[in-house]
């Protein structure tokens, strides 16, 4: 799994409006780029880092630029397009790269499901020997040190989806919340109790009650920290779900 076109590479002049970034490009000419991320992006927009986007050439879109990824300390890509993990969950999955999900015939995306009206991101079925997989996808991009968090805003949607899991695992079925780590800094993924106690005390619940917790990095860059125009997903993180 890769971009479909080389990045262009700028320098992020500042975000605004959530989803409207500023960025100036190598010849000088300043851009309104798309910013497709509803968090805080906390620690991924440094004052005139080095980001890249990627182009469309579809006329009616307003923004022809899409903010990608961002260098958040020398040599240290995230993606910040929150559009990209389900692919790259779905993805990896298909290619056999996630061993503890190997085995499933189908996969679907956005199916409806729970008492609390929600769309699953991806729902396997098919295996011969184990139940339907229901599995939520999470993008992680924050970090401290080698330490990443999830989230890092406080979220009523993702303590929702937690209970949502837990709830398919009371039926029968597997429950997996999967994080996509898509930041190359980053060596283990915790809850972000600092900013999200709730989110914090409902995961562990979900752990203990069964929903499976799992992390795997993606393929942003290469050893000189450029980015690869790769995103699939390479090999599993820790997760340490303890406060």
């Amino acid at each position: 799994m890769k971009f479909d076109e080389p990045l262009l590479e700028g320098r992020l002049i500042r975000r605004y409006k959530r989803f409207l970034a500023d960025v100036r490009l190598p010849d000088g000419e300043e851009v309104v780029a798309h910013c497709p991320n509803t968090g805080s992006m906390l620690g991924c927009q440094p004052e005139n880092a080095r980001v890249w986007l990627s182009r469309s050439n579809n006329p009616k879109r307003k923004l022809r630029y899409t903010w990608e990824l961002v260098e958040t300390a020398p040599g240290v890509l995230a993606c910040v397009n929150t559009a990209r993990p389900n692919a790259q969950a779905r993805h990896g999955i298909e290619a056999g790269r996630v061993s503890e999900l190997l085995g499933y015939t189908k996969v679907r995306s956005e199916v409806r499901y729970g008492e609390e009206k929600s769309r699953i991101d991806l729902l396997l079925s098919g295996h011969p020997e184990r139940p339907d997989a229901w599995v939520e996808v999470k993008n992680v991009t924050l970090a401290a040190g080698d330490q990443g968090y999830f989230p890092d805003a406080v979220t009523e949607r993702g303590q929702k989806h937690l209970r949502e899991l837990m709830a398919q695992v009371a039926n029968g079925d597997r429950a997996v919340l999967f994080f996509v780590v898509n930041h190359t800094g980053i060596d283990e993924v915790r809850p972000a109790d600092h900013i999200d106690a709730r989110y914090g005390q409902l995961l562990r619940q979900a752990h203990d009650a069964g929903v499976e917790v799992l992390a795997y990095r993606a393929a942003l860059a290469g050893p000189d920290g450029n980015p690869t125009g790769q995103l699939e997903l390479t090999d599993p993180v820790p997760v340490n779900v303890q406060a």
